[in-house]
């Protein structure tokens, strides 16, 4: 018995080296062959790569300021406390982590997002006041079709990090609004002011909601107009205040 305690892992090393030898593991956001020491599903040299957004930023909305004054937070409502994100997107390392996430299926680059994610720095009233993580929803028919929803994958990750609960049962999304990316400003806001809502009947995640912070979570910041729409939500239906946390932003 013991002699076959022995050969086991030796056996276990010798199947793991021939199986990286004939089927040699490729990065999902570059393609090139990763290192065997290297985990999760995108390389090292990808994450190097991010074009992460440059200090001095702003308190508030995290955005790149050389001034006192910050336009970027003029997108966003006043119960919006705070806005952070990793990197500019469209880039070619970070947009491409993203299409690998959300088009191609390869859900652990979700867990190297949020982990990018969860060395945000904040202020400390958000770091002490944070409630719960709540995604950006998919209607059902996006859903259905996708069969996953990418920012939740991704608060997930945020959630476990931070030990905060993750909440996807507060929000919905009542119908699809299609596709944002070819739109204006203005059309994007329209396209989903009325997508959002907390359900109306359910007075347990109304009582959840009363007078917390709340944290939503999503791949990408554009125009704001998605996550504006779905904090104007929350807030009407109780919540104190509503911070954003992106892995991207345009």
């Amino acid at each position: 018995m013991s002699l076959l305690l022995q050969v086991r892992p030796a056996l276990r090393a010798t199947i793991d080296a021939a199986v990286a030898l004939l089927l040699p593991r490729s990065c999902v956001a570059c393609e090139g062959q990763m290192a065997d020491s290297e985990q999760g599903v995108v390389c090292g040299a990808c994450w190097s790569r991010l074009a992460f957004l440059p200090h001095p930023q702003c308190e508030r909305c995290g955005h790149p300021t050389q001034g006192t004054e910050c336009r970027y937070c003029e997108l966003f409502p006043p119960f919006v406390r705070a806005a952070r994100s990793v990197c500019w997107v469209p880039h070619e390392a970070g947009s491409a982590i993203v299409h690998a996430l959300k088009y191609h299926e390869w859900h652990a680059a979700a867990a190297g997002m949020a982990e990018r994610m969860a060395r945000l720095s904040w202020p400390r009233d958000v770091l002490r006041e944070r409630s719960a993580v709540v995604p950006v929803p998919l209607s059902r028919t996006r859903a259905r079709e996708r069969g996953f929803n990418q920012a939740e994958l991704v608060a997930a990750g945020l959630s476990s990090r931070w030990r905060v609960p993750l909440w996807t049962d507060v929000l919905r999304r009542g119908h699809s609004s299609g596709s944002q990316t070819r739109l204006t400003p203005d059309a994007r806001a329209a396209n989903v002011v009325t997508a959002f809502t907390v359900p109306a009947n359910s007075p347990v995640v109304r009582a959840k909601l009363a007078g917390r912070h709340i944290v939503l979570v999503d791949d990408v910041l554009t125009t704001g107009a998605t996550l504006n729409a779905c904090a104007a939500a929350l807030f009407e239906a109780g919540a104190r205040i509503v911070s954003y946390a992106t892995f991207g932003r345009a």
